[in-house]
């Protein structure tokens, strides 16, 4: 992990206008219109900086303008070009091209391999700074990682919700034939950037989950010709199995809030059923016992909750009960088979897997089963995932024929801008945002 120093300066350089509405996008409006924003390259303000000063630009430009929300306006159409990180903004010259946001920067580098990326955001309309200035410290190597918490930084002031781009994405990447791929656990900022691979392809690997504070994965793995559970460290990339029973078969595994315990299905043969694992004494608590298939647990954010896919009533739907086992209540209720429920780290929406008619859809409904909204259709569309504020999910795509292979997907929750991110992968599991 690269570690990062953030600072605040206080520094306001525009001229407030007591008139003028402050910038905010209403993300709930149906009819939301791209907002509008400039974002010049960064001020090089030591030797050997210019590179990063224009790539930075550009990797906050894509992160807004990737969230659907923003639109770039380019830079052949300014007026006023920015020379000097402390220069006044010619508010004016902004309006005159309809921006509504300007993101200016610098950048410098030091002779010990550290790199300082100062921002600020002006509202152009009310012509005010809008919030502190920031500043982060730290290797060069974390130059993109800066670019992310600017852009965080800046969706947070105008949308009033949490960023998610300086977020990380565990996934399968798959290769090779269809009917014989090789699979590994890789890792990935939210953007398909700096890929890299945690497993090494010789056995299968399957539905790779983050903890709680995106510091370990749990995945399944058929290194031993059956499915068993492990547990891999991303600081030092050890790994230990969790669970080892002879006889059985554990899959569908992940962590609960509190990133001391996990919830799995356990097969046992003639039963499938859902189990809770303490991570450091491997005790083990079942919390389902029905005649039927229960998997893909996924608790609620408080902890208190787990939603999971039941086939008790005859076909694939959706269930919650308490952490604790015991009473479940089904909330699927329309056509078709429920499956791969995960809870939005907001507490309000649950996403899922829905095939009906021989399509596949990614959904989302309310924890009581209403308000079901589907946000995409193909021939397979599986697994969501959720970004940290849970305003956009992330899923895998199939396409049809022997030919066919898996890609990654985003959407957001309105069922906007969808978009691919990475092809020839699948099982994606989102990070909560970095420290």
């Amino acid at each position: 992990m690269i570690r990062l120093i953030a600072t605040v300066f206080a520094i306001c350089l525009g001229m407030s206008s007591a008139s003028a509405q402050p910038l905010q996008l209403e993300l709930d409006n149906p009819n939301i219109e791209p907002l509008p924003f400039a974002a010049p390259s960064f001020i090089p303000e030591t030797a050997g900086a210019d590179q990063y000063a224009r790539d930075l630009a550009d990797v906050v430009a894509a992160d807004l303008s990737g969230s659907g929300l923003f639109r770039e306006i380019d830079d052949a159409a300014y007026i006023s070009q920015i020379t000097s990180f402390d220069s006044p903004v010619q508010y004016a010259d902004w309006k005159a091209i309809n921006a509504q946001a300007l993101i200016t920067g610098a950048v410098s580098t030091t002779g010990d391999g550290q790199i300082v990326v100062k921002f600020r955001l002006f509202d152009i309309f009310s012509e005010d700074q809008m919030g502190d200035g920031l500043q982060f410290v730290g290797p060069i190597e974390g130059w993109r990682r800066m670019a992310h918490k600017v852009s965080d930084a800046v969706y947070a002031r105008i949308t009033g919700e949490g960023g998610y781009f300086d977020s990380r994405v565990v996934y399968v990447s798959e290769s090779g034939p269809k009917n014989a791929r090789t699979k590994r656990v890789g890792i990935m900022d939210y953007d398909g950037a700096n890929q890299q691979f945690l497993t090494d392809g010789s056995s299968i690997v399957l539905a790779p989950r983050f903890s709680p504070a995106g510091d370990r994965v749990i995945y399944t793995s058929y290194e031993t010709g059956f499915p068993r559970i492990y547990m891999l460290d991303l600081a030092s990339v050890q790994r230990r199995v969790l669970q080892d029973q002879p006889g059985t078969m554990s899959f569908a595994p992940r962590f609960a809030p509190n990133g001391q315990e996990a919830v799995f299905s356990l097969n046992t043969g003639s039963n499938t059923d859902i189990y809770k694992l303490n991570l450091a004494t491997g005790a083990r608590t079942q919390l389902t016992n029905a005649p039927s298939i229960e998997t893909a647990p996924s608790y609620s954010p408080d902890g208190r909750q787990i939603v999971f896919e039941s086939d008790r009533s005859g076909t694939q739907q959706l269930y919650i009960m308490p952490a604790s086992g015991g009473e479940a209540t089904r909330i699927s209720f329309g056509q078709g088979r429920y499956g791969t429920p995960v809870w939005s780290p907001r507490g309000d929406l649950i996403a899922f897997t829905k095939q009906n008619r021989g399509r596949f859809h990614i959904g989302v409904m309310r924890t009581d089963g209403s308000g079901e909204r589907l946000l995409t259709a193909s021939f397979l569309d599986e697994g969501p995932t959720w970004a940290p504020n849970g305003r956009v999910i992330m899923f895998m795509r199939e396409s049809a024929g022997t030919e066919g292979g898996s890609s990654l997907y985003s959407v957001d929750i309105s069922g906007r801008n969808l978009k691919q991110v990475l092809t020839g992968a699948s099982d994606p599991s989102w990070s909560p945002l970095l420290e």
